[in-house]
């Protein structure tokens, strides 16, 4: 070996995949997450795979890990007992939110609960305006007095959001000064640092939810390090964070909002990486685990990102009806369909999944672990899909019988269908679920399914991919190897990266070539600075990029810039390349108009690895036989006669005709009629459909 073995580890809602790589080889494994101790199953999962490779844990060099501790502490309000101190006349910022209706019809309309309670936001009297001027100064004895105010509140964690404080951070750092000085246990977090950016709703709720989860995530991390030293594994330990790169587990604790969607992110820049491999510039990313499925659009090699996600929607498709959080994200949408999903029937008579999960714990029906609800587990296997004897490599064995009988007593019986028929509605119930979603998210992205290629991995993709491209009129899905396990795998393909962002406002008619200058270089520093904190060493690399809009408009478009504009940012050139991506989006410009830039970024990251293209699958290989296997057609609507074949015992070239279930130790891809799967060269079994189909 050559001493640079790397841990890569994903903590889902229910298993927790653990990938090893050392001189070229891998191995992985799932294990159910523990929720009461989630290094538990990270131990576990380590111990396995070295076990299988013959490695002491002494030889990782890095662990990488992915979690979504984080979005379901925000999700199930598990976090710390937290409260806000903000400028005076803006406690209810929270609560107002934007005064937007996300359903404009709903005469019923239940507005999310905001994270803090109003008796825990505190205000003080300070004021700095739209241009980082102090209007009100502030008074050091008036925070003092809400310190100990704050202290018979018992709270264990402050978020510290000002106004405009973004332009002029003074305030927060003197509140943060005495804070520190009076309550010396209580974590605080200033807005000025978690989310520096103009919009008080957005930077006050991400700060919000920084100090939530900081104390559980600072305490969970630092077990995860000792635990791991423990176990004899010393090494550094990374976080994958929402915007696609790593960072250290010091700045993860200090900034644990980053990490929420850290999970589906490594799996984005996996599917990015078998893109990158293939050649594919139009991808559709389709990620489906035990709890969620994950769907991101891929153009040139690289996810879609954003600045503003929601967590936690109280309407599945409606933007504004969740908690949004203003960090660097992977573009995707979340929707509660994995595995776990539960069915049931509503009170007319439909069929619903999700988003609510059995989980792990005690997960669904058929893993005998005291579930008697259905999941889309159950639903996968009275379809035929899994074999029951070897779910996660033969460490689970399922029931059938169970899951019969849950999804006659929550589905078939209401609806008068036997076991076969009510596993087929949940299927396609979850199925359409998905496939709605990804239409949505390609309409609000102005993209045509009809030209993709869908790259499917997760546990639960490979056994829905085919019914999906299906109904989107995909023509073509790669399912990667250790798909099972991808998002564990993608964190040891994301580089170390850190994006800085500024609000600093400025018209394009008052364009201030020195003033642009200086903010880019500083956002330059600062990202670079993170990175180092990873790897001191390292080559560092800076993209810089700028959101812009027409004056009147209320959101921005991303700009980015060259690296020599960013250089020597010059007016006419950034409002030239403003223009064309505007008209690239929205099929016109406005005439008349003057353009402001409102939001600064620069992400730092080191080089990516190379990429090795993958040869294309040769023609003419054999057909395996395999054992006859009984699926079920789900576009027909009936079972068919099918083939199981070993993915294992697949040749580069190799063609495996549908309807066929290619059985490995993570997954089972299931090849729907009218689909034909042929193995690539670099492992990909590509599943295309045939002329007529």
């Amino acid at each position: 070996m050559d001493g640079r073995a790397r841990l890569g580890v994903d903590i889902g809602g229910t298993f927790t995949d653990v990938v090893l790589e050392a001189g070229g080889d891998r191995w992985s494994t799932k294990v159910l997450t523990t929720y009461a101790a989630p290094e538990d199953a990270i131990v576990a999962g380590m111990g396995r795979v070295l076990a299988e490779a013959g490695l002491p844990a002494s030889d990782l060099a890095q662990v990488i890990h992915g979690t979504t501790l984080a979005t379901n502490a925000l999700i199930e309000r598990r976090g710390a007992k937290t409260a806000l101190v903000t400028t005076l006349g803006f406690r209810d910022v929270i609560e107002m939110r934007t005064e937007s209706r996300f359903e404009q019809y709903d005469l019923n309309l239940r507005l999310p609960e905001p994270l803090l309670p109003r008796q825990l936001r505190f205000t003080v009297a300070e004021r700095v305006d739209a241009g980082g001027g102090v209007l009100v100064p502030l008074d050091v004895a008036e925070v003092e007095a809400v310190a100990d105010r704050l202290a018979e509140a018992g709270v264990e964690s402050v978020a510290v959001g000002l106004l405009h404080a973004y332009l002029r951070p003074d305030h927060e750092r003197m509140v943060r000064d005495v804070l520190a000085a009076r309550l010396p246990e209580v974590s605080v977090s200033l807005s000025s640092d978690v989310s520096p950016q103009m919009r008080e709703y957005e930077r006050f709720n991400t700060t919000i939810a920084n100090a939530y989860v900081k104390p559980l995530m600072a305490s969970y991390l630092g077990r995860l390090r000792a635990r791991l030293a423990g176990e004899g594994a010393d090494c550094p330990v990374f976080l994958m964070h929402s915007g696609g790169g790593i960072m250290s587990l010091d700045d993860a604790a200090a900034y644990p909002v980053r990490l929420v969607e850290s999970g589906p992110a490594g799996g984005a820049v996996f599917a990015a990486d078998v893109a990158a491999r293939h050649g594919l510039d139009r991808v559709l990313s389709f990620d489906m685990g035990g709890t969620t499925a994950k769907i991101c659009l891929i153009r040139d090699g690289a996810p879609k990102t954003a600045r503003v996600f929601e967590v936690a929607r109280s309407y599945r498709f409606k933007k504004g009806s969740g908690m949004p959080i203003s960090i660097p994200v992977i573009d995707m949408v979340e929707i509660g369909a994995g595995g776990g999903s539960l069915a049931s029937v509503d009170a007319m008579g439909r069929i619903q999944v999700g988003p609510e999960s059995a989980g792990s714990e005690p997960g669904p029906a058929c893993y005998g672990r005291g579930g008697t609800r259905p999941g889309v587990t159950d639903a996968d296997l009275v379809l035929g899909k899994l074999d029951p004897a070897n779910f996660a490599g033969g460490t689970i064995a399922l029931d059938p019988a169970a899951s019969e009988a849950a999804l006659a007593a929550h589905v078939g019986d209401a609806l008068d269908l036997d076991p076969l028929a009510a596993a087929h509605g949940v299927a396609e119930v979850v199925d359409e679920t998905m496939a709605n979603a990804a239409r949505v998210h390609a309409v609000e992205n102005g993209e045509d399914l009809s030209g993709y290629t869908m790259i499917a991995f997760g546990g639960a993709a490979p056994l829905h991919a085919g019914r999906l491209a299906q109904k989107l009129g995909i023509d073509r899905v790669l399912v990667p190897p250790g798909a099972g396990v991808g998002s564990a795998i993608g964190f040891l393909r994301a580089p170390f990266s850190f994006e800085a962002t500024r609000s600093a406002y400025m018209r394009m008619s008052e364009f201030d070539a020195a003033a642009a200058r200086e903010v880019l270089r500083a956002l330059s520093d600062e990202a670079a600075g993170f990175v180092r904190t990873c790897d001191g060493d390292a080559r560092i690399g800076t993209e810089a990029k700028l959101f812009m809009r027409y004056v009147g408009q209320g959101w921005e478009i991303p700009v980015e810039l060259t690296p020599a504009l960013a250089a020597a940012p010059e007016a006419g050139a950034i409002l030239a390349a403003f223009e064309a991506d505007y008209a690239r989006l929205f099929g016109r410009t406005v005439e008349g108009l003057d353009v402001e830039i409102t939001v600064w970024a620069v992400n730092a990251a080191t080089p990516p690895a190379p990429v090795v293209p993958a040869g294309a699958a040769p023609g003419g290989g054999a057909t395996p036989e395999g054992a006859a296997r009984r699926l079920f057609d789900q576009a027909a609507g009936a079972p068919v006669d099918g083939r199981e074949v070993a993915r294992a015992a697949l040749s580069p070239g190799d063609r495996v005709p549908g309807p066929a279930a290619i059985v490995e130790a993570e997954t089972t891809v299931i090849v729907p009629p009218g689909y034909a799967a042929r193995a690539a060269t670099d492992g990909c079994l590509d599943l295309t459909r045939e002329e007529g189909a």
